[in-house]
């Protein structure tokens, strides 16, 4: 059951794929901000990933996450989550990014639980 108060924790060292230079978001080989927004949104998914029912998954709809510092290649990030509002599927989390420096990001994330498999047969209908 999905109830206010679930932690995340996931962590990973930046490689040269993960720089802006190699994403397209800057010319410089650090931490890019996508990259951030992928680590916080992996970081929210995998924390409630176990209280969720058979075929049910989440799926992210509102990043509001400032980048406040650089963090170069090589060093270790993580990324803690703490699910802090659940209003029927709308889930909100509290986010914060480190690095072994520091705080290197924070803000709020928003994912929306699913039935992947209406998902996928909606989003087929597309096109």
């Amino acid at each position: 059951m999905l109830q206010p108060g679930i932690k995340g924790h996931h962590e990973q060292t930046v490689t040269p794929e993960m720089s802006a230079a190699r994403v397209g978001s800057g010319l410089v080989d650090v931490f890019a901000t996508p990259m951030l927004v992928a680590l916080v949104e992996q970081t929210c998914y995998e924390s409630v990933l176990p209280h969720l029912d058979e075929g049910q998954g989440t799926v992210g709809t509102l990043v509001n996450v400032s980048h406040v510092s650089a963090t170069p290649i090589g060093m270790r990030v993580w990324c803690d989550s703490e699910l802090v509002e659940v209003d029927r599927r709308r889930l909100v989390f509290h986010v914060q990014a480190y690095d072994e420096a520091g705080l290197i990001g924070e803000g709020t994330h928003e994912r929306f639980v699913i039935d992947t498999e209406r998902f996928m047969q909606k989003l087929q209908s597309k096109g």
